[in-house]
């Protein structure tokens, strides 16, 4: 069944998350599970020539401990798929040395972390609508936003990943607001898998 297939994705894509012992097993178990799970978002014509996601190197000026600072508000994104509108609140703002990004907590059952993130890469060496550097709801645990106590957060931006749309656009993903837009290159974590700037438009209200 789909919908037991998808369940036992998200279950393969936590345990990588959580179980990897670095960097390079984390991208080697992520392109094993894209290859030949069959709820993998790579086409299913182009499984059978799928040589692995491409990435940028590892890059230790990627990875920073930086200051969260309360925030309110909520954010509504209409998907323009079955998900339909989906809402979010501010969890908090992040003060990076590349740029202030709002962390979005999911306003529905359950909830989870959401970070998505638009650079100066985008477009050119990556998706153009962005990337995640974590959804919590898709199993998404303790790589990339990882909370330290107290006000900080490590963010390590080598674990940034496409949305399900940069690689077929049957899919719908809510991109990142204008508010997780910055212009500073993040030249880090995955780079585009199609021709860059190819993306399906989502529509955000404040």
């Amino acid at each position: 069944m789909e919908s037991l297939e998808l369940a036992d994705f998200r279950a393969a894509v936590a345990r990588h998350y959580l179980d990897a012992t670095d960097l390079s097993d984390f991208r080697k178990r992520r392109d094993e599970l894209f290859a030949t799970h069959p709820q993998s978002p790579i086409p299913v014509e182009e499984r059978g020539s799928f040589a692995g996601l491409p990435y940028y190197p590892a890059n230790d000026a990627a990875i920073v401990d930086v200051p969260i600072e309360s925030a309110d508000g909520e954010l509504a994104i209409d998907t323009g798929g079955p998900d339909g509108v989906v809402r979010y609140t501010r969890a908090g703002i992040l003060r990076t040395p590349f740029g202030e990004l709002t962390l979005w907590w999911i306003a529905a059952y359950g909830g989870g972390l959401f970070l998505p993130v638009r650079d100066g890469t985008c477009g050119d060496q990556t998706y153009g609508g962005g990337r995640y550097l974590t959804d919590t709801v898709k199993g998404t645990h303790g790589r990339g936003v990882r909370w330290l106590g107290a006000d900080r957060v490590r963010l390590d931006f080598n674990y940034l990943y496409n949305p399900s749309c940069a690689y077929d656009p049957r899919w719908a993903c809510p991109l990142a607001p204008p508010e997780n837009r910055i212009t500073h290159p993040l030249e880090a974590g995955e780079r585009a898998y199609h021709q860059p700037g190819r993306t399906r438009s989502d529509r955000w209200t404040g």
